[in-house]
């Protein structure tokens, strides 16, 4: 589409700027280049980093107080018209309190409305159960048309958002709350959706991870290195489509797989990814680390990442485990 046209994000202090910070400046910069773009929120506009378009486009901008789905509900409409509808509030409410509307008014009319879904997995725990969000991978992957990425860090977010206007359907991107630790030093990466992004190669086991536990794997097959052990690792930013060729090198060549997400184990990544080696009927071992079907504690989320060994330590454990796995 002509909206990214002419972009050229070169920011130098993205690895300093938290994924929603970063979300609002590449909104403002694509709002420059193209008066179609309108944001809506719901009373999240500091929070969610979206004001940053409203101070610049105010007459473009709109706020719906507590209303999430006549929001979603208006985006619907404001696409129906060729506007380019951006809506951002909490992850647990686009999945969860609006999901109707974004499939009804939404998905199943094929209506071109960019979600950025903010404080998702546990990225917002001290807020607790109603504020963490670990079933909203689940839920939109599962509507028709919907595409579904995960950056792992703010340059990813920045790549994500220009993307997601390339294509005339639905997107949900998820992003934190916290300060993510920057994965990339820069912008000087290819990224494209549905194509999963080798951070490091290996031979022995394949940890595919989707945002902020992407960090935790890369210094996980660092330390591996060191004692002798070889981790492929596969920063899946985009759960749909999923990038089936990955998927399946991996089994090829490791026979070992280990998925880590800030999400519940139903319906996420560790879904995605067992439904991709299930269908071409090849054998592996895989793990799947994330929530248990269960809820998280409340807590601070890098604590909780621990708590739930989605950190390093986590993924080293299970690749301990994973490698005593006979395969026949």
């Amino acid at each position: 589409m002509a909206v990214t046209k002419g972009i050229t994000w070169t920011i130098d202090d993205g690895g300093n700027m938290t994924q929603a910070e970063i979300f609002g400046e590449v909104l403002t910069k694509l709002g420059e280049k193209n008066k179609k773009i309108v944001a809506l929120t719901a009373d999240l506009a500091g929070t969610s980093k979206i004001g940053k378009f409203q101070k610049r486009f105010p007459e473009r901008f709109f706020n719906f107080g507590i209303a999430e789905n006549n929001m979603f509900a208006a985006a619907s409409g404001l696409a129906a018209v060729g506007m380019l509808p951006v809506v951002s509030t909490f992850a647990v409410f686009a999945s969860l309190r609006s999901a109707e509307f974004v499939r009804t008014d939404i998905c199943y009319e094929k209506r071109n409305v960019k979600i950025i879904g903010t404080h998702s997995g546990t990225s917002f725990g001290q807020g607790g159960t109603t504020h963490h969000c670990t079933e909203d991978l689940g839920v939109m992957r599962t509507f028709p048309y919907m595409t579904v990425i995960a950056p792992a860090d703010s340059y990813e977010t920045a790549k994500a958002v220009v993307a997601a206007f390339e294509t005339d359907l639905p997107v949900y991107i998820r992003i934190g709350r916290s300060f993510e630790t920057p994965l990339h030093k820069n912008m000087d990466f290819d990224f494209e959706i549905g194509k999963a992004i080798t951070l490091h190669e290996g031979t022995d086991v394949t940890v595919i991870v989707a945002g902020r536990t992407a960090q935790g794997a890369l210094k996980a097959a660092e330390i591996a290195k060191r004692n002798g052990i070889s981790l492929r690792v596969l920063d899946m930013h985009t759960i749909k489509p999923i990038d089936e060729a990955a998927i399946m090198q991996a089994v090829k060549d490791t026979r070992r797989i280990i998925t880590v997400e800030d999400h519940n184990v139903i319906g996420g990544l560790g879904s995605a990814v067992a439904e991709v080696i299930a269908r071409n009927g090849r054998t592996c071992a895989m793990r799947c680390l994330g929530l248990q079907d269960e809820f998280s504690i409340v807590g601070y989320p890098n604590e909780l990442l621990h708590f739930y060994k989605l950190d390093v330590d986590g993924i080293l454990e299970k690749v301990q485990e994973l490698l005593k796995v006979e395969i026949g």
